[in-house]
């Protein structure tokens, strides 16, 4: 995909991935696959800003999500694939970014004390924590990304890498494009409580679920509020099932549900049955996939190696342009 722009973009990996993630983040990236000269990488360091006391899941969780992402349709062959831990430039060019930037361009960072108020249970009064948006700047930079793709709630992360990479220009000469944020749409998915689906709030589905799985969790899933017996009429447009539905199943069916709901004719016992089934359909290949890839992470480690000694090439040639610039 030579003269195509290129992207770059990371996930923590704290967990299976569940639907929330393939709706937002994981679709906008398989789209951009075919548009895009990609790179995207597990963000392993990053995951010890929070969890350093418990460092133990990381290893497993970075393999597991190299399957999510390979069953739910990121290619190899298209992207850049790979591990941040293993491309060491990350590390050099976060230091060398630590001495030019400000501490208080990192205590305006909105995220920062929300984090800490969210995460209150876990000391985060770290240097790593602070400074993880260098670290950040690092990561897009050092492959002199055009655009980094994110929902409206990252943008200002992305203009801090903007002003890091803009500073270091101007005290070094001009290394570094300035990264453009390239906002992207997300399906709105709820967990089963009908709040954010998160694993932190035990209400996420998993790519990764089994059948009877999936409609166990369906079974549980909230619906209208105020639909308190069988014969009270129902609002599909409240109704976090129904939104699963739209997603999910054919249209002919959500035509026939909608009135059926807001005339009390069918009941959500059954509604939510439908729509299990339909995810269930949905989700079969990207199960059967992550199986595959379960069985078979020999290949998940030679896509991990060979994307990393990709971007490790690319790393290094930037860094070689950043010692000449500050001349160390």
């Amino acid at each position: 995909m030579t003269g195509a722009k290129r992207i770059v973009s990371g996930m923590r990996p704290t967990g299976a991935l569940h639907l929330g993630n393939l709706h937002g983040a994981l679709q906008n990236w398989i789209n951009m696959q075919e548009q895009y000269e990609c790179f995207f990488f597990i963000a392993d360091w990053h995951a010890l800003t929070s969890d350093y006391e418990n460092p133990g899941n990381i290893e497993n969780y970075t393999r597991n999500m190299m399957i999510d992402w390979l069953a739910a349709g990121l290619s190899p062959e298209k992207n850049v694939l790979f591990v941040q831990s293993r491309v060491k430039e990350h590390a050099e060019l976060f230091l060398l970014l630590s001495m030019i930037t400000p501490v208080p361009w990192l205590e305006r960072n909105p995220t920062y004390k929300e984090q800490i108020d969210a995460l209150e249970n876990r000391d985060l009064s770290t240097f790593g924590f602070l400074g993880y948006p260098v670290l950040q700047a690092a990561d897009i930079i050092i492959y002199k990304a055009d655009g980094v793709p994110v929902g409206i709630d990252q943008a200002p992360h992305i203009e801090l890498t903007r002003e890091i990479a803009r500073r270091f220009n101007h005290l070094y000469g001009r290394v570094f494009p300035e990264p453009e944020t390239v906002l992207t749409e997300t399906s709105k998915i709820l967990g089963t409580d009908r709040r954010k689906m998160s694993k932190s709030y035990n209400n996420a589905i998993f790519l990764s679920d089994p059948p009877e799985e999936l409609r166990k969790k369906a079974s549980r899933m909230i619906t209208d509020p105020s639909r308190m017996k069988k014969t009270d009429p129902g609002d599909p447009s409240i109704c976090n099932v129904f939104s699963f539905h739209r997603l999910y199943s054919p249209g002919a069916l959500c035509a026939e549900i909608d009135p059926a709901c807001r005339g009390a004719e069918i009941g959500c016992v059954e509604c939510k049955k439908k729509m299990a089934e339909h995810l269930i359909e949905f989700l079969a290949p990207v199960r059967e996939r992550i199986e595959y890839y379960r069985t078979h992470t020999d290949q998940v480690e030679q896509v991990m190696a060979e994307g990393s000694d990709r971007a490790r090439r690319v790393a290094a040639q930037t860094l070689a342009e950043v010692r000449g610039a500050i001349r160390i």
